[in-house]
């Protein structure tokens, strides 16, 4: 009696363990399926911006006009593109001792991507030893990083960067603060704004989501080699500098 009691005691004591896994299965299942229904979104109202080429009126009032954005143009501030192959996919607006680069995406109809690249973002960085904090600021969930990277003089370092983003119909904008908008946060309020007045043209043809938005240079705008000194009495208004190719400040992945 005493070993059959015994042998249905394990057997019962298997079973319930058996019905643990199967509930810590269950939980780790709802869990994913919850946190991919996070980060796939529909895309938000963006009562400040940034806009959709159909929402403005006239996109090219006080923007400069890379074809599929327009950058707004403030007083001091110098343009930089970034160049993929032949191609022009990202702006850098300087701006004193702050930059934001802007880059369009293409994204699905009903399906935000921001939550995604925002995880994916993350995981680089601190896979190459970065440290990362998201956190809600000025312009919705953004992430405040500290990324690896070289000095000068060969020796390690870390460079402090905020990736924002926001989906709108058919495309996501991104934006990479450096320099002081970065390191002070509250000191990035015309970065932000510039990044709020955006315009995004998306176009209506098909494009793979992630696919990048490709710009143009403004016409009669001049290709100015960085570090050479630029003239006198540039042609945008506001004293914008004149276009340069910069160094492009990249995704870590």
């Amino acid at each position: 009696m005493f070993g059959r009691r015994k042998k249905k005691g394990a057997a019962e004591d298997a079973a319930g363990e058996a019905e643990q896994v199967v509930d810590s299965v269950d939980t780790e299942a709802d869990e994913a399926e919850a946190e991919r229904e996070r980060v796939r979104l529909e895309p938000g109202p963006r009562p400040d911006g940034p806009w959709d080429s159909s929402e403005v009126r006239d996109p090219a009032e006080g923007r400069v006009d890379l074809g599929g954005l327009f950058v707004p143009g403030v007083d001091g501030m110098e343009l930089r593109v970034e160049v993929a192959g032949d191609a022009i996919v990202a702006a850098t607006v300087v701006l004193r001792d702050s930059a934001v680069q802007l880059q369009a995406f293409a994204a699905p109809k009903r399906e935000g991507i921001w939550g995604e690249v925002r995880e994916e973002i993350a995981s680089g960085i601190t896979q190459q030893g970065g440290i990362v904090d998201e956190v809600e600021g000025p312009l919705g969930w953004e992430l405040r990083a500290q990324v690896p990277v070289q000095l000068p003089d060969g020796t390690g370092g870390f460079q402090v960067v905020r990736f924002v983003g926001v989906d709108g119909p058919r495309w996501f904008l991104r934006g990479v603060i450096s320099g002081q908008g970065a390191v002070q946060p509250q000191a990035a309020g015309l970065l932000e704004q510039i990044f709020r007045d955006t315009v995004v043209v998306r176009g209506e043809g098909p494009m793979a989501p992630r696919d990048p938005i490709v710009l143009k240079l403004p016409n009669d705008a001049q290709m100015v080699p960085e570090g050479v000194q630029q003239e006198e009495g540039s042609r945008f208004s506001g004293g914008m500098g004149q276009l340069q190719r910069g160094p492009e400040i990249t995704e870590v992945r």
